[in-house]
This record gives structure tokens, sequence and C-alpha cells, in this order.
């Protein structure tokens, strides 16, 4: 290496002897080839990286020679300066490249598995994006709204996957920087910090992406009806009930849903036998569904003399609004009675029958409404609560024919397994679940949603850990 070097510099003696050239000229070559300081810090501050300006095709050197000695003292200049400069450097660019991944990010990467259903959902956006803008679809109001509701669903897993793209090759822009300013530290201290960032913007949008692709409950934007029924316990499991209610009332006034009774029926001392409230907000029911199930309480009772812990329960059951057309309700098997609503209201409640005594045939069940003052409101009021508890019905049966490996049940109720316990003595409330503990008082006042955010947590770790191994 040392006559590589003594050679290099002999050849350029010979050449700056044979052909003079410019110091301007110089540094514009030198400029164009690796970029300016300057020019590279005013890239991060805007974009990523500025592509350096292009070379001409040919730089005209004033009195060339032709000599072939000369030439061939540039050739072995040339030859010997390369390797010498390798030698300096000591990577190649691919090998910088591995580099520079292993100091700030890494490779090899599960969404790499995904990118197949990415480019099918972008190219979905794009065919209903035409089908848009087709006359005939246009004409056609309920095509239209169906087909916008659907590219709606695609738009921020298309927008996402597009800025992931955009930063993969934001990467190799990078990449070739550092080729380029091999030795210039400072412009290597600049790339690999922007780099840096762009994986961790990158690693952020792999999370959502893959969350992104996760099947999706179709019920999940709806609106619910919450049923409480106090379960054992005695006068201490309605009280415990409306315990509940109140808690579900603060979660759904923090997230900005509305809650409101529907029907309910009062314990002799406090509480409530059975209540039902209706949710209506965004995506209810895809945090609510997570409350299904048997709640167990541990605590005195304020009925009890000597102290002594009592266990009750509640069940929570919770059921999706739907449509008319999702439930048929046959007119021969319901029977339909009036009643006088009595209570607060005014004479119109108690000397006009306003409330509805629903009763289908065929499942037994049975809905008494006075929500409202009108007989009309209250006749609609029953029928909507039928066709929710009878669509949890048939979803039960659906649910009861399929062995599925996933730790909660989706939209079925599970009455009969416990999955939660609130521990007054302990200030704890435990979901059997998960089995993660919380603590008791925050979660009674509406703080709720961390056990619910957990549960969801772990959903979508076994849905991607079966969507992986369907791959």
């Amino acid at each position: 290496w040392a006559i590589a070097h003594r050679l290099a510099i002999m050849g350029a003696s010979t050449v700056r002897a044979a052909t003079p050239v410019v110091p301007s000229m110089q540094r514009q070559a030198l400029s164009a080839q690796r970029g300016s300081s300057a020019q590279f810090g005013s890239g991060i501050a805007n974009k990523v990286s500025v592509p350096a300006p292009a070379l001409p095709t040919s730089v005209a050197l004033p009195h060339m020679t032709t000599q072939p000695a000369v030439i061939l003292s540039m050739g072995l200049a040339a030859v010997f300066g390369a390797l010498a400069v390798f030698k300096l450097f000591g990577a190649v660019p691919q090998q910088r490249r591995w580099a520079m991944a292993a100091e700030v990010g890494k490779t090899g990467r599960e969404i790499d598995k995904f990118i197949p259903m990415l480019e099918s959902k972008k190219e979905s956006a794009a065919e209903l994006m035409a089908q848009m803008a087709d006359p005939d679809v246009l004409s056609d109001n309920e095509r239209y709204q169906k087909i916008a509701k659907t590219l709606s669903s695609l738009t921020s897993t298309v927008e996402k996957y597009d800025r992931y793209l955009q930063i993969e090759q934001e990467l190799e822009e990078i990449d070739m920087m550092i080729d380029d300013a091999a030795g210039d530290a400072e412009m290597e201290a600049y790339a690999k910090a922007e780099a840096a960032s762009l994986l961790k913007e990158r690693e952020e949008l792999e999370t959502e992406l893959t969350i992104l692709l996760l099947p999706v409950d179709k019920m999940d934007d709806k609106n619910i009806m919450l049923e409480i029924r106090a379960g054992t316990g005695g006068d201490e499991a309605s009280i415990w009930a409306g315990d509940l209610l109140r808690m579900y009332e603060r979660y759904a006034a923090n997230n900005g849903w509305s809650a409101s009774l529907v029907s309910y029926s009062e314990a002799e001392g406090a509480g409530y036998k059975e209540v039902v409230v209706e949710i209506k907000g965004e995506n209810v029911y895809s945090k609510l569904k997570w409350e299904a199930g048997v709640h167990r309480v541990q605590r005195v009772p304020a009925t009890e003399t000597q102290g002594r812990i009592h266990t009750s329960t509640a069940s929570v059951a919770v059921m999706p609004e739907v449509d008319e057309v999702d439930v048929v309700i046959d007119d021969k098997d319901i029977t339909l009675t009036t009643a006088r609503s009595g209570g607060a209201g005014g004479q119109n409640v108690n000397k006009v029958e306003t409330a509805i005594d629903l009763i289908h045939k065929p499942t037994g069940i049975r809905i008494f409404c006075t929500e409202e003052r009108s007989q009309l409101k209250n006749r609609i009021r029953a029928f909507q609560i039928l066709r929710a508890k009878l669509y949890e019905i048939e979803m039960e049966k659906q649910m009861s024919e399929i062995t599925s490996r996933r730790k909660a049940q989706i939209g079925t109720g599970a009455r009969s397994e416990k999955i939660r316990t609130y521990n007054f003595k302990d200030s704890r409330v435990s979901d059997h679940r998960i089995k993660v503990n919380y603590d008791l008082t925050n979660f009674l006042n509406g703080g709720c949603g961390a056990a619910i955010t957990d549960l969801i947590a772990d959903d979508q770790k076994t849905l991607l850990e079966e969507m992986v191994a369907s791959l």
C-alpha cells in the first residue's frame, strides 16, 4: 500500500505537469460528486436527502496530453489510488449499510409477510375510487354510499402503507448518501441521525399496519343494549348491579357516548334486579363487548352487622343494535298488551295505557317498556330491544358450534364464565382472562378503559399469531 500510495502521488504529479487543471473546476467536480455539507444540512431540514447536481457527460480539460508514458502513468495512478482509498475506508457500500442497520435499526421484519395483503388493499382502493367516478354509480345514491363506506374503511391502511413505502425509498437514498460521504464524518452523522428517525417511524407504521390487517368484527361500530342482571347474593347482588350501571355510565361519559335507561326492575331495598341501558357513540360495541360475563364482588355489605365479607355476582350482556333486516320477527310470534305506566310524568302516564308489555312466544322473552310517555314510542323501543335479544341468541348458537382458541368470546355474553373479581378489602380489580390487576376506586369511577385496552391488545396478539400461522 505504501508503493501504491507513492505511485498515486507520482502519477498525480505527472498529470498536473502535463495537464494543468483549473482549480475552480476541481472544486466544482468535488462538490458535484459528494455534495457540500451545507447542502446536506439543508436537505435534512426540508427533506431526507438532496440529490447531487448531475455531472456533465464530458469535461474538456485544456491541453490534454496524448503522450503514451503520461497516459500509462495516469492509469496506474487511478488504479493504485482506488485501491488505496478502498484500504483506507475498509468497507464496501453494502457492508456499510449492514453496519448502519446494526447501529440504528434491525434487518428482517415481520411486515414483509403482509406486503401482498397491503398491495391488495391498495389496488382495491384504487378500483373503488375509479368506480366512484363512474356516472352510473354517481346516479345511484345507495350504491355510491356503499362504495364510499368501503373505501373509507381502506383509506387509513392505504395512507399508512404509502408513507411506509416513502420511508423505504428515503432510507435507500440515505444509504447512497453514506456511500458517497465515505470519510466525511459530519455528513455520515447527519445521515445516520435521519435514518434513526425514519426507522423509528417505520417501526410504528409496521405495528399500525399489522393491526389494521387483523380481522374486524363487523359489529364493532354498532351501538349497544347493555343488560345487567343481579345474580347470587340477594339484596347485595342488586346493589352490585346498580354499582356496575353507574360504572358504565361514567365510562360512557368519559368516551363522549350517550347512555340512557331503557327498562329496569328495581329491587326492594336498593339497586336493580335487572336494568337495560342503551349506549350510543363511536365504536361502542368494539370496546364494551369485552364486559360480557359474570362480575363477582367481594365486600362487606351495608346490611352486614358483623363485618363479614360476602361474595355476590351480577351478569352483564352486551347486545349490538341490529337492523330489522338482520332479524326477522313474525307478528304471529308476538303477544303485545298495553298497561298504565304509573310513576312520574303527570296524569297522562297514570290514566293512559302508554306502557308496552311484549312477549315473544318462541323464546319466552318478555319486555315491559315504560321509558317513553307515548305508547307508540314504547312499542318501537320494545321491538328494538327484542331484535337485539334475538340477535344475541342467534350469535350464541353460531358461536357454540365453533371451536376457537381465542380466550374471549366475541359478542356472546359468556354469562357462565366469571371474568372479573372486584375485591373491596384489597382495593383491587382482577381480570381473570388476562390475569391483570387494577385499582378498584379508579375502575368503578369509569376507569375500566385500561382493562378494556389490555383485553383488546391480548386479542390482537392472538389474532396476529393465527394470521401469521395461516400465511
